[in-house]
């Protein structure tokens, strides 16, 4: 009959080995957290304007970008390797591709490790030796240090296995400079006093979670009022040492934005610690979801003083 397209037995079994391949590209996909390297990227690319006191150029950003989403990519992927135990029983966690059996724990490991290897040498090649030795030491620190080490013995697991996080900047600036320098080891600064405030809300969100999974993160092993008087003791400290930048290596649009800013991290801060101690429900993901938002803008102040 003409107007009809006749299905052939050979079209279906394209169509679902078309659809397993994009299932599998997606679990390859998950297994890297593009969220958390969509964070760790933005605060890259600014530190990159500060260091070279202008646009670096699309051909070392682009460059940097690559080698770190593989680093971030390979470090992500191992964590989801070594926690997929403790993946299963967490529901906010369950969904991952371990958790869910769409990919292999042999498979897991070795794209871990095939990224780690791909971003050393793409970042040797294209930028600098010392930059990639830092998206290593970043690999390292975060897989072996924070995840095998720290992650299910310690409550300051997050405290100091958040240095990893703090490492593009590094990268970012080793790559434009071939070298570090204060203002670097400040911006590194920054976000790990950053880091406890941001993860201890989300960790206050799921803290049954974590309890099911036996992982001591503060929330679990504290009093809420304890983890909200220690949110608001680093986020003091963030901020202060936001304001650091400001004495030589930025400008009136960074401290402006670094002031305004902090001010409205510590009223969520305190708000948030007001409502633990007044026993009412408190909402530790209104600090969270403002800590990232935070951030991005910082950074981007710190990329429009050079810039502007």
């Amino acid at each position: 009959m003409t107007g009809l397209v006749e299905t052939t037995p050979a079209a279906v079994p394209s169509v679902a080995g078309l659809a397993r391949a994009r299932a599998t590209v997606g679990a390859y996909v998950a297994l890297t957290k593009p969220r958390i390297i969509e964070l760790l990227l933005v605060t890259t690319v600014p530190t990159m304007v500060l260091a070279a006191h202008g646009w670096p150029g699309w051909a070392l950003t682009a460059a940097t970008l690559v080698g770190g989403s593989l680093a971030a990519g390979s470090a992500n992927a191992l964590n989801c390797w070594w926690d997929r135990d403790i993946d299963v029983v967490m529901n906010r966690t369950s969904r991952r591709p371990l958790a869910r059996h769409t990919v292999t724990p042999t498979a897991a490991l070795v794209f871990g490790l095939v990224l780690g290897a791909l971003a050393t040498f793409e970042l040797a090649l294209t930028t600098n030796v010392l930059s990639a030795l830092l998206a290593d030491a970043a690999i390292a620190f975060y897989v072996c240090v924070y995840t095998m080490l720290l992650k299910r013995r310690t409550s300051q697991n997050i405290v100091w296995g958040g240095a990893a996080g703090c490492m593009p900047v590094l990268i970012g600036w080793s790559a434009v400079t071939d070298s570090l320098s204060w203002a670097a080891v400040v911006l590194f600064a920054v976000i790990f006093f950053w880091t406890p405030p941001h993860f201890w809300a989300l960790a206050m969100k799921f803290k049954d979670d974590y309890a099911r999974a036996s992982v001591p993160m503060l929330p679990v092993v504290a009093t809420p009022a304890t983890v909200a008087r220690r949110v608001v003791w680093y986020s003091w400290a963030m901020v202060g040492t936001s304001l650091l930048l400001a004495l030589d290596a930025t400008g009136p649009v960074y401290l402006g934005s670094a002031v305004v800013l902090g001010a409205v991290f510590l009223w969520e801060a305190h708000g948030l610690q007001r409502q633990v101690l007044s026993g009412a429900d408190f909402k530790p993901m209104r600090l969270f979801h403002f800590s990232i938002t935070y951030l991005a803008l910082l950074f981007l102040a710190v990329a429009l003083d050079q810039l502007v």
